[in-house]
């Protein structure tokens, strides 16, 4: 059910990310809290992408799923 909430979520995320040519994949979604992304296009290998994930995606999935504790970036 998690899982599905932060799919839905990471979609929303999805057309900003692609406005500036890169794109997030969700790779897992762990009991713990953390969830696993892929960044993709312009976003993988950014030297912004940490503040993306920090400040943009963590943020916005904590506001709206608060047993999201943190989002790593996965290869």
């Amino acid at each position: 059910m998690l899982r599905d909430e932060v799919e839905k979520l990471i979609r929303d995320i999805q057309p900003s990310l692609r406005a500036d040519g890169g794109d997030i994949e969700l790779v897992d979604v762990n009991e713990d809290g953390t969830v696993k992304v892929r960044l993709k296009g312009a976003c993988a290998g950014c030297p912004m992408s940490k503040m993306t994930l920090e400040l943009g995606v963590r943020r916005y999935l904590k506001s709206k799923i608060p047993e999201v504790k943190k989002v790593i970036s996965v290869d």
